[in-house]
C-alpha cells in the first residue's frame, strides 16, 4: 500500500496537461485585462487594410484606360 501511494506521489505523467492548463489561464487573463487596447488594436489594422486595399484598388481601376 505503501509503494502504491509513493509511486502515485512521484508520477509526473500528467504534469505536462497542468502547465498547458496553467498557461492557458493565464493567457485568458490576459486578454480579459486588455480586451479594450486589444480591440482598439484590431480596429485599427482592420481600418488601415481596408483603406490600403481601398487606395489600391482605386488606382488599378484608373490605370486600366
Amino acid at each position: 500500500m505503501r509503494e502504491t501511494a509513493r509511486d502515485f506521489m512521484r508520477d509526473e505523467a500528467g504534469m505536462g496537461t497542468v502547465e498547458i492548463i496553467l498557461i492557458i489561464v493565464v493567457l485568458i487573463g490576459l486578454v480579459i485585462i486588455f480586451k479594450k487596447q486589444l480591440n482598439d488594436l484590431v480596429k485599427k489594422v482592420f481600418q488601415k487594410i481596408s483603406s490600403d486595399s481601398n487606395s489600391i484598388i482605386s488606382a488599378a481601376g484608373s490605370r486600366k484606360c
